[in-house]
């Protein structure tokens, strides 16, 4: 994927050029909605897609004491843009200058780069530019005025409710996955990289990968049945996320990820967990022996659920 990281970098890209433009955190169905739009105007003519994301989320710089856990790290959007078919990202970074910026100054920023700018697609409620002055009624006239198309994405729903990340948010931390999945068009994953770990799991007869996850939301502490992605391949796994009670005290929780029926070396890869099915919470046993047998309880239970 190509990453751009300001505005200007958009002349190097074949016009017409079709922005999608939003926060995207999660990249939930509403979202892929608003990236297919402008993917649909590129597609008819000729152009070229850009998703624009800003970094950090908005929220961090203009009211920090309350900006959300993001769904996904940069890293983990990136990929899962990439699955979504997107070749360009522009991670525009948010500063409090960029909050001061004009709508109407941004705007013309994106127009004097792009070669040309053949569409901006947004959410319907969108804002953007100092004060929220920007809405989907100005960047219309302004699309008149610069000869751009503007689409503004009315909100998806499912079961009545609207598609966010506020919602996703909440199904995750109270465990809901099936309905983070159904929001998100895909089981709800986390992302990190294999680190050096105590190898405990080795010595139980269990290896284990641990992951230190980029994402800030996760889901309830507990055993999980998962599928793991490495080097491009989904694998079958059980994963802890907890603080281990039976071997630490007083731990930080961590990610450890079980990959079933495989062996080899995976560390420093890059992991993606997608949580499948919650198996149990995490407990204490009275000695490894007992973990050992329920850790064999929980492959088995989890080959089932997954092979389903």
């Amino acid at each position: 994927m190509q990453v751009l990281h300001s505005i200007e970098q958009l002349s190097d890209i074949p016009g017409p050029v079709a922005l999608a433009i939003g926060v995207f955190d999660g990249l939930h169905l509403g979202h892929q909605e608003v990236i297919r739009a402008a993917n649909d105007h590129a597609h008819g003519h000729h152009g070229s897609v850009v998703v624009m994301t800003f970094d950090p989320h908005p929220l961090h710089i203009l009211r920090p004491g309350s900006a959300p856990r993001m769904l996904c790290s940069a890293r983990h959007q990136e990929r899962i843009l990439q699955d979504l078919g997107v070749q360009t990202l522009l991670r525009y970074p948010f500063t409090k200058e960029t909050a001061q910026t004009e709508a109407q100054v941004f705007v013309k920023r994106l127009v004097d780069a792009s070669k040309p700018l053949g569409c901006i697609s947004v959410g319907h409620g969108w804002s953007f530019g100092r004060g929220r002055e920007g809405n989907i009624h100005l960047l219309t006239d302004l699309g008149e005025k610069h000869d751009f198309a503007v689409y503004g994405i009315p909100p998806v729903r499912m079961d009545g409710e609207v598609v966010s990340s506020t919602v996703i948010r909440e199904a995750v931390t109270r465990g809901d996955l099936l309905k983070a999945a159904r929001l998100l068009g895909r089981g709800y994953a986390v992302m990190g990289r294999v680190v050096d770990g105590r190898k405990l799991g080795r010595q139980l007869g269990f290896p284990t990968a641990n992951v230190e996850v980029e994402n800030e939301q996760a889901p309830p502490l507990g055993v999980y049945a998962v599928h793991a992605r490495l080097d491009d391949a989904w694998l079958p796994a059980v994963a802890n996320l907890g603080k281990r009670p039976t071997v630490t005290e007083n731990a930080e929780p961590t990610l450890e990820v079980h990959l079933l029926d495989w062996s080899g070396n995976c560390y420093a890869k890059e992991m993606e967990v997608r949580f499948h099915t919650h198996l149990r919470e995490e407990k204490s046993f009275d000695g490894l022996e007992k973990l050992k047998a329920q850790i064999q309880r929980d492959i088995e239970a989890a080959k089932q659920l997954i092979s389903q």
